[in-house]
């Protein structure tokens, strides 16, 4: 399970065996590579039958769009805190916590609690601990890699589980977020982020191939996502209304907000380098998703020689929203 870094849409991502993932995150955002991160988070280091995830590659990705989204997380950590309703945050949990930048800025903004990384690949768990030591919070940080929903039972009590496009990989979402719920401390919150805007980054009609290239990558996105949904253990369709999903495993819905991401051109090279590295593991996750047609312009798109190219065009830019649910166990 995984999650920061995409975090939030049905994107396109890298089918996989397993689902360890309970967040990039992300998102799952609606970035492609941010579903496979999601997914791959999910279901561990199993990707494809015919290729295993490389983390060396994905890692770096994930951790890269998490940090582009930091203000955004680190807005929703902080609206967290300040409610009323939130007891002292002793112990926090991160599902599916990929390089654990999501986890990291919860330890800055709860500076008393203790913050597990929970995922299922040991390569993301090391990004996220080396982390956690370059920015000084290694003395409340640990990570724990689980397979879920099996190791549920190991993962402990806590005041906030924070679940970051992670729970769309379990087959049963009720039944996982049961088991968040029964994980709850009394007065304590689930943080979902799941929903929200799909990203954009290019204007509708760039010129090459037909208008409208982002929005039918989406559409090959939303059906790759269903396809994922359905071939997950124990899959079980559930209608996506979060708030009633926590009233009917016995939590109180707290609110729902959206926060945005909003990178205009032209971009940082930093940002340009993500969207050039999300748009390329996009085009291989889609596949024969995607017309010929699609498929050409974006060779051109990602073809660092082209002058219409991503590298070099002016209009490149970033902008999405995710969205994050709050429920929260009675005190008893």
């Amino acid at each position: 399970m995984s999650s920061h870094a995409g975090h939030g849409h049905h994107d396109a991502h890298t089918p996989a065996a397993t689902p360890v993932h309970a967040h990039a995150h992300a998102q799952a955002h609606v970035h492609a590579h941010a579903h496979a991160h999601a997914q791959a988070h999910a279901h561990g280091s199993g990707g494809d039958p015919a290729t295993d995830i490389d983390w060396d590659v994905l890692g770096p990705l994930l951790e890269q769009e998490a940090e582009l989204n930091g203000a955004q997380y680190e807005e929703a950590a902080r609206w967290i805190a300040a409610l009323p309703t939130v007891p002292k945050v002793r112990r926090v949990l991160d599902i599916g916590s990929g390089p654990g930048v999501v986890s990291c800025l919860l330890a800055e903004v709860f500076p008393e609690a203790e913050v597990v990384a929970v995922d299922a690949a040991p390569a993301l768990l090391e990004r996220a601990e080396n982390r956690a030591r370059r920015l000084g919070v290694i003395d409340r940080f640990r990570t724990l890699e689980a397979e879920l929903p099996d190791d549920l039972g190991r993962l402990g009590e806590a005041d906030l589980i924070w679940a970051g496009n992670s729970l769309h990989h379990l087959g049963d979402q009720r039944a996982a977020l049961a088991g968040f719920a029964g994980l709850l401390r009394p007065g304590g919150t689930v943080a979902l982020v799941e929903g929200g805007l799909p990203a954009r980054r290019l204007p509708r009609d760039i010129g090459i191939g037909q208008p409208g290239l982002e929005a039918r990558m989406g559409a090959a996105a939303a059906t790759r996502f269903e396809r994922m949904r359905s071939e997950l253990p124990g899959a079980k369709r559930e209608i996506e209304d979060w708030s009633a999903l926590f009233t009917a495993v016995g939590l109180e819905p707290q609110g729902t907000r959206s926060f945005l991401l909003d990178l205009p051109a032209p971009l940082s090279r930093t940002a340009r380098a993500h969207v050039v590295a999300s748009i390329t593991r996009e085009r291989e996750v889609l596949g024969d998703l995607l017309t010929a047609e699609d498929s050409a312009v974006l060779e051109r798109l990602l073809d660092p020689e082209d002058p219409e190219g991503l590298h070099h065009r002016p209009d490149v830019h970033l902008l999405a929203a995710r969205t994050v649910h709050l429920g929260r166990r009675r005190h008893d």
